[in-house]
Parts: C-alpha cells; sequence; structure tokens
C-alpha cells in the first residue's frame, strides 16, 4: 500500500511538473473566447468582398458596440495587382479614449482566399476556414472587451481589428514594394493615421488558438521593440506560463506588426506560427504536418485552454 501511495504521488508531482495550467489567472474567459470563435466561423470563409466577409464584418461591429466605449470604422476600396475591386473595413474599438497613454492591440479578421499548403491539390483554390488564422483572434478579441467592460484598464485600449490580412502572396518582407495584397487593413491604417497616435506598445495577435500552444519570440519584434517583447514575456512568465511563451527567439514572420514598425512604432507579433497536427513545434513549411493555409485549420484544433492562456496575458498587460 505504500509503494502504492508512493507512486501514485510521484505521478501527480510528475504531472504538476509538465502541466502549469491551473485555470483562469483574470477575469478573461477561453471559453466564451471559444464560443466567440465559434459564432465567428458560423458566417463560413471571411474572404473580402464576399456575403460571408460582409456579415462577419457587421457581427464584429455590433458585438464592439455593445461593449466599448467607442466604435471606429475605416472604410476603403482595395485594388489588387491584378485588377479586382474588394471592399475593404478596419474596426476599432476604443476603451478608455479620453486617456493619451495607450495600448494598441490587432489581429485581423479575414480569410484567406485559397488553401494553398493543403496536401490536396484539389482543395487548395478553395477558401479556408480559418478556425485559428482568423477566427481565434476575433473570439480572443471579443472575449478581452468583455472582460475590459467590467474592470476598465489603467490604460487606453485600442482594439484594432484589420481586414485584407492574408488575401494575397507573401513575398520578402524587406522589401516595402511587394506584399501589396496581403497586410492590407494593417497598411491602410498605418499610412492614414494621425500623427498624433503614439501608442506605448502594441501587440499584434495571430494564430493564438492552437491546441498545441508554443509561441516563440518573432524576429522582427526582437529586432524592433525587443523591450515590448520583454515585457509580453515577462508577464507570461510572472502568471506560469513560461512553458507556452518560449523566450526563444525565431526567424522574422511577415505580418501585420510590419507596416506599424516601419511607422516607428514599438508594435510587436505574438503567434504561434508552428500550427502542427501532431502538436508539435516544428512543422512551418511541412505540408505533411502543417495545418496554416489548409483546409484542415478548423475548430478541433482550437482550444480554451490555449485562448484563456493568451488572454490572462493580455489582460494582465492592460490593467496592472
Amino acid at each position: 500500500m505504500l509503494g502504492a501511495s508512493l507512486l501514485a504521488l510521484l505521478t501527480l508531482t510528475g504531472c504538476d511538473t509538465v502541466e502549469r495550467f491551473r485555470g483562469p489567472k483574470t477575469a478573461f474567459s477561453g471559453d466564451s473566447a471559444l464560443a466567440y470563435t465559434r459564432m465567428q466561423l458560423s458566417f463560413g470563409p471571411r474572404v473580402p468582398g464576399t456575403a460571408g466577409h460582409r456579415q462577419a464584418g457587421d457581427w464584429i461591429v455590433a458585438q464592439m458596440r455593445a461593449r466599448a466605449d467607442s466604435v471606429e470604422v475605416q472604410r476603403w476600396t482595395h485594388v489588387t495587382q491584378r485588377g479586382d475591386t474588394l471592399p475593404m473595413r478596419n474596426i476599432l474599438a476604443r476603451f478608455r479614449p479620453e486617456l493619451t497613454e495607450r495600448v494598441l492591440y490587432v489581429t485581423h479578421w479575414d480569410t484567406r482566399p485559397t488553401a494553398d499548403n493543403d496536401r490536396n491539390l484539389g482543395a487548395r483554390a478553395r477558401p479556408i476556414l480559418g478556425a485559428n488564422d482568423g477566427a481565434s483572434g476575433v473570439g480572443f478579441f471579443i472575449a478581452l472587451a468583455d472582460a475590459l467592460k467590467k474592470t476598465p484598464p489603467s490604460v487606453g485600449v485600442d482594439l484594432l481589428f484589420v481586414d485584407g490580412e492574408d488575401y494575397g502572396n507573401f513575398e520578402d518582407a524587406s522589401d516595402t514594394t511587394k506584399n501589396k495584397d496581403v497586410l492590407i487593413g494593417s497598411q491602410y491604417f498605418a499610412k492614414t493615421m494621425p500623427m498624433t497616435y503614439k501608442p506605448i506598445f502594441g501587440v499584434v495577435w495571430d494564430m493564438i488558438g492552437d491546441k498545441a500552444l508554443n509561441i516563440y519570440q518573432e524576429g522582427h519584434s526582437v529586432g524592433a521593440a525587443p523591450e515590448v517583447v520583454s515585457r509580453v514575456w515577462g508577464v507570461a512568465k510572472e502568471l506560469g506560463y513560461d512553458r507556452y511563451f518560449i523566450a526563444d527567439a525565431r526567424s522574422g514572420i511577415t505580418d501585420d506588426h510590419l507596416p506599424f514598425i516601419r511607422k516607428g512604432l514599438r508594435v510587436i507579433d505574438v503567434i504561434d506560427i508552428n500550427y502542427c497536427s501532431d502538436g508539435s513545434t516544428n512543422c512551418d513549411g511541412d505540408t505533411s504536418r502543417n495545418l496554416h493555409h489548409t483546409q484542415q485549420d478548423t475548430i478541433e484544433h482550437v482550444s480554451a485552454k490555449s485562448l484563456q492562456i493568451v488572454g490572462d496575458v493580455a489582460l494582465k498587460l492592460v490593467t496592472r
């Protein structure tokens, strides 16, 4: 009996050292974020110019108007390099707009029109549903707005839903003449924002619902705003989430933080780019295991636990 009890104790202790998640650490609700993610998916693919895109955008505006202190909608038309005309919409929800000290949070709400990484060649021409790549960020932001409405932040917070992040071809990030048909909303916002808009820092939250959550420090972020990276990963460590926010820099990614960095803002990218079917941490570019930009980016690969972890960090950053 003593041996069995000791074995049980060792087993429990071993589990404790591996698994650090103990439930919510803040007023953020990962369960609510997952429910909102499911609702975003109910509109189908949110490709610019489609009915699903228009309906999802209207829904986001309505959700933010019920929660935020103010909501601004930025509309414009984007003409692609091949001549397509796309209706675009950025949505800016503001909390405590009277404060000059502000934090900018960014996520994209559109989905990719092609599944170009899918193993099934016949499926590549179809749009993706985007449970993690698109919907998880939206669900996360609406749940974050729930928490911010109940407990006002210590700084002004701007939640920016950008459009057209995932539409076209991702090209060389160092060449500013390229990437005209991706990062569309963030490029437009950065170009048109007032010169006086200077948030103390900003974070792009992208692909943060992956069940096997492993968020490494992104290369462009470390190079352009290392103090913001340190702040975010430091809060994650304080919350006991250093297993999920891994203090190890990886290569740079072309994402919505780049237009803001080029405008001189201290904005970083929090992204789990290794969206692996087997839960590993190194499948970027491996079409046999990578779910990114495939038809398999569906709700069963998104978890309330991962959303809770990221939500706790995001909320703690602005309510300290």
